[in-house]
């Protein structure tokens, strides 16, 4: 019998410890998508007037801290976006995409319009506390969004990844924590 609960403890806390815990979500440290092992490269909280809105982890094949190489890559990635805040809704959401695009292309978002207009659509259900987004960047293909395990869609190009992730960690972040947390800078 002794033997039997070591090893549930044992399991137990292998499980526990593969997460970390960001305000008040909780993010794995390993992720697999289209078939690629990816661990967590760092994560931090988006906020706002002292509100957590949601968590953001950045998941790479190889750790960085260098946002430019990064965005350069031609390697399967991932962000994981989740929920904490009812503050966070769809509207809020397609704004703050709209903006990141703006932002992130300097204003000129023409050569991407189709493709964020397609991924902005992603985003036609109502988005709630607890909700998760994965965005995976796939190599060779483009990026692939999830809600909450449900494939969403796919757009294409890197020249789209290289805009969206721009949003996150780009010179003009949606927030300078939640860039440097991806980075592992916290």
């Amino acid at each position: 019998m002794k033997k039997i609960t070591f090893f549930a403890v044992m399991v137990l806390s292998i499980t526990v410890s593969a997460q970390i815990r960001v305000g008040k979500a909780i993010l794995p440290y390993e992720e697999n998508f289209a078939g690629t092992d990816l661990k967590l490269n760092g994560a931090g909280m988006r906020e706002m007037l002292w509100i957590d809105l949601y968590a953001g982890g950045l998941y790479l094949s190889e750790k960085s801290r260098d946002p430019k190489v990064i965005l350069d890559a031609d390697e399967t990635m991932a962000i994981k976006l989740n929920i904490v805040s009812s503050f966070v809704t769809q509207k809020k959401m397609i704004k703050a995409v709209r903006d990141g695009f703006n932002k992130a292309t300097f204003g000129n978002t023409q050569p991407l319009q189709e493709r964020i207009n397609k991924f902005i659509r992603f985003f036609s259900d109502p988005i709630v506390k607890n909700d998760i987004f994965d965005i995976v960047y796939v190599k060779g293909k483009g990026v692939e969004a999830y809600k909450n395990g449900k494939k969403l869609g796919t757009i294409e190009g890197r020249d789209f990844k290289y805009a969206l992730f721009k949003i996150w960690l780009g010179e003009e972040p949606a927030s300078e924590g939640i860039k440097n947390g991806m980075l592992g800078l916290q």
